[in-house]
């Protein structure tokens, strides 16, 4: 059954959502040992919180605070995932694994964000959760393709080098 969100529950769904990512892309800058990996993480992070800032421009509640203070508040999201970072002690082997995690929160974000979308009667908070389903798959995409640098495998851009027809 359809729900109907307003456009101000929207937007703070979508800038909550983005927080959590910004939180997990922070930490696993973080933890990695890789300088690359660092300023991967970081860029994916600030990508997030102008995502996070193009919704919020637009939210009018005040519970959030400011856009800084939203954004550099202690987070709780993603805390597993974390955790399980934390153990690993070979560089190499977190480093896959903070990408393969960030992979798979980026497609389940854009699982929920699209499943949300298709119960919205507004169009324009519709619109709202299509956008960001898009840019999750764009990060996933991001993240996929830097997976495949990191494993040694052919990138999508040497394709043609490889392939024979």
């Amino acid at each position: 059954m359809p729900q109907e969100l307003n456009y101000q529950e929207a937007l703070k769904i979508a800038v909550e959502s983005e927080k959590g990512l910004i939180c997990f892309y922070r930490r696993a800058a973080e933890m990695v040992a890789d300088e690359g990996a660092k300023i991967f993480f970081n860029r994916l992070a600030g990508e997030k919180e102008d995502h996070a800032g193009q919704f919020f421009k637009y939210y009018r509640g005040h519970d959030l605070g400011t856009l800084d203070e939203f954004v550099n508040q202690p987070c709780t999201l993603n805390a597993a995932a974390l955790k399980e970072l934390n153990k690993l002690t070979d560089p190499l082997v977190k480093e896959r694994r903070a990408r393969e995690l960030a992979m798979e929160k980026e497609q389940k974000l854009e699982r929920i964000l699209l499943g949300t979308a298709k119960q919205i009667v507004d169009p324009g908070v519709r619109a709202i959760f299509e956008q960001m389903a898009k840019a999750s798959q764009h990060h996933y995409q991001i993240v996929e393709s830097e997976y495949a640098r990191m494993m040694g495998m052919v990138h999508e851009t040497e394709i043609n080098t490889y392939v024979r027809e």
